[in-house]
C-alpha cells in the first residue's frame, strides 16, 4: 500500500517566510517609526511592566519632564510652581476671596523622584495592581505635577472634601468652574475624561503661556 505524500522541510521556503516577516516589520517601521519604537522598546517605568500605547501614554497618562528648579517660585511654605503657574494661581486665589470664597493649594510641583516615592510606596501599602494605583495617581515621569504647572486645590472651608470628588461639591470648585479659565486653569480630569484617569476635580493645570500649552498639547489634543 502507497504511504501518502509527506511535504518534506524546505529550508528555501522556510527562509523565504521568515524573509517575508522582516520585511512586513521593516516596512512598518519605516511607515510607522514612532508606534513601532514605543512596542520594541522596555517598559519605560523601572519596576513597571507597563508600556506606552500607541499614543505615548503610560496606564493613561502622558509622559512630562520635569521642570528646571530656576524656573519655580515658592507660593507658599514648601510649595512651588513654575513662575507663571504661580502668579496666575495668586490672582485666582485673591480673585476669589474677593467674593468670600477660600481656595487652598493642597499640592503643586512634585519632583519625578517624589511622584516615584509617592506612586510605589503607596501602591505597595494599599496592595494595588499598576492599573489600579495609575487611575488615581501618575507614575514618575507622566505627572503633570513635575511640570510645575499642576496644582491641587481644595475648599478652606471644607477642608473634609480635600481631594475627594466631593470636592465638586463646595463652593471652592463651583467657583472655579465659573471663573477658573480666566486665570488659564484647566481641568485636567473631569468625569469620564479620554485618558481614563479617575474624576479629580481638584487638580487643575495652568495653559497660560506657549510653553505650557506645548507641553499639554497630547492632552487637549485627545480632549477634542
Amino acid at each position: 500500500m502507497p504511504r501518502p505524500l509527506q511535504r518534506r522541510f524546505s529550508w528555501r521556503t522556510a527562509l523565504l517566510g521568515a524573509g517575508g516577516v522582516v520585511l512586513v516589520l521593516a516596512g512598518a517601521a519605516l511607515l510607522m517609526p514612532q508606534p513601532v519604537r514605543r512596542l520594541l522598546a522596555p517598559p519605560p517605568v523601572q519596576g513597571l511592566k507597563a508600556r506606552l500605547s500607541l499614543d505615548g501614554r503610560l496606564l493613561g497618562h502622558f509622559p512630562y519632564g520635569e521642570v528646571s528648579t530656576s524656573d519655580l517660585v515658592t507660593i507658599a511654605p514648601g510649595v512651588q510652581l513654575h513662575r507663571d503657574a504661580g502668579e496666575a494661581l495668586q490672582a485666582l486665589q485673591a480673585a476669589a476671596a474677593a467674593e468670600g470664597v477660600d481656595i487652598r493649594v493642597l499640592s503643586a510641583f512634585r519632583s519625578i523622584a517624589l511622584q516615584k516615592q509617592i506612586f510605589f510606596d503607596v501602591k505597595s501599602e494599599r496592595n494595588q495592581s499598576a492599573l489600579e494605583r495609575a487611575q488615581v495617581s501618575a507614575p514618575p515621569g507622566f505627572s503633570e505635577h513635575s511640570t510645575g504647572y499642576a496644582v491641587d486645590l481644595g475648599d478652606g472651608r471644607a477642608p473634609a472634601t480635600n481631594l475627594s470628588p466631593s470636592f465638586d461639591e463646595t463652593a471652592a470648585f463651583r467657583w472655579l468652574q465659573a471663573h477658573a479659565n480666566r486665570f488659564h486653569f484647566h481641568l485636567s480630569f473631569p468625569q469620564t475624561n479620554r485618558q481614563g484617569v479617575s474624576y479629580e476635580p481638584w487638580h487643575w493645570r495652568f495653559e497660560g503661556s506657549a510653553d505650557a500649552l506645548k507641553t499639554f498639547e497630547a492632552a487637549q489634543r485627545l480632549e477634542r
